[in-house]
């Protein structure tokens, strides 16, 4: 297996004896540490210590946020043990520490937490049930669909806006640089978006490039959505949609009216499973020519610069698990690649770094000899 430097740590046990044990008791009572630390995030109590300059005792807190002495003294008591926040031995005043800081103030770990109690904690408890059945046993908090993408348009409010917020903040981070590979490096001016949701890549892509035309196939009630997203907006009128249900192995993609320079999926095979993947890619072949590129962007775990990032993509496999669909997880680029090869496909370049961690896999169909269409000829 493969993995970048900064991964090596999954290669060894280095902690000692006393600290993996408080680590297993960090686990043990992962539920509480999660859900006391989201408290002293929405009661505003992390907030007030970072804005104090001498630190509060927990009286003051409870004075500051209207809850009552107990209310205060137990979250804090509790934060001081999960490490969020520090105590004075000598003034008993409490102080926000340098992970506490964190959880207040970095914008990943806000969708995160939000994505994760809104979305995913109630269903989790049903994990175990979708890892032996291959379903998303947890998803029947919500609703009764096959899926957690025909269901979107229909989740509460809050669990809808944590989900399109969790989604869009690691995507959107990599749009600017994947615009420049795609239409900087090649030449694209007609684009299908498979998985394109509710039509932000698209509308980038109209913007980018005022030649450019995207069609955009996704389940036909995401289509509606995007419809209603993009509606208005500049470039939204070379904006196409096509409704289609990539879980029928027998719906086939439409055939380009003319040159089709480009496939675009973003986040998007990360929703299936290997097999799934494979006969996705193998339709996708069918509408493509020797000069179509097709760019795969994804968060390979493996290919993180830094650990946190590798620790929250593992843990994300697991809502794909409980919630999404029951068989799909964040990838190993390895297995990527795999597929890849199997659906008839090479893959000509593979690029690292995007935004917060993605990477793009640039494939064409597996035929010689080999000609990339750079802009402004070939």
């Amino acid at each position: 297996m493969n993995l970048f430097p900064n991964l090596k740590s999954y290669t060894a046990d280095r902690l000692s004896a006393r600290d993996a044990q408080r680590q297993a008791e960090f686990i043990a009572w992962g539920p509480v540490v999660f859900q006391v630390s989201r408290l002293m995030l929405k009661l505003g109590i992390l907030s007030l210590l970072r804005d104090s300059e001498n630190g509060l005792t927990d009286v003051e807190v409870a004075e500051k946020t209207g809850l009552s002495c107990y209310a205060a003294k137990c979250l804090l008591e509790a934060s001081l043990s999960i490490g969020t926040v520090l105590i004075d031995v000598e003034t008993d005043r409490y102080s926000i520490s340098k992970t506490g800081w964190f959880l207040l103030c970095d914008p990943a770990t806000k969708v995160n937490i939000d994505f994760n109690q809104d979305v995913n904690y109630e269903g989790l408890f049903h994990l175990e049930e979708a890892l032996r059945e291959g379903r998303p046993a947890g998803l029947k908090h919500f609703g009764d669909w096959p899926t957690i993408y025909e269901g979107l348009a229909s989740l509460p409010e809050d669990a809808k806006r944590s989900w399109f917020a969790f989604d869009h903040f690691y995507s959107d981070s990599s749009f600017p640089e994947a615009l420049q590979i795609v239409f900087g490096e090649y030449f694209v001016r007609t684009l299908y978006d498979i998985g394109g949701n509710t039509g932000r890549w698209a509308l980038d892509c109209v913007k980018y490039d005022d030649e450019a035309e995207v069609t955009i196939l996704d389940l036909p009630q995401q289509i509606e959505m995007m419809q209603r997203n993009i509606a208005d907006k500049p470039g939204a009128e070379r904006i196409k949609g096509y409704g289609i249900n990539l879980l029928d192995a027998d719906a086939a993609l439409p055939q380009p009216e003319g040159k089709l320079d480009a496939v675009w999926m973003s986040q998007f095979l990360d929703c299936f499973s290997e097999e799934q993947i494979v006969g996705i890619l193998c339709r996708t072949k069918e509408v493509m020519d020797a000069d179509t590129r097709l760019f795969i962007m994804e968060t390979f775990w493996d290919r993180q610069r830094f650990e946190p990032a590798a620790f929250c993509l593992t843990m994300t496999s697991l809502y794909f698990t409980a919630m999404a669909n029951g068989n799909s997880k964040m990838y190993h680029s390895d297995d990527m690649q795999r597929l890849v090869h199997q659906a008839g496909l090479e893959i000509e370049s593979i690029r690292d770094g995007l935004g917060h961690g993605h990477s793009i896999m640039v494939c064409r169909k597996n035929i010689s000899p080999k000609r990339r269409r750079l802009r402004g000829g070939l």
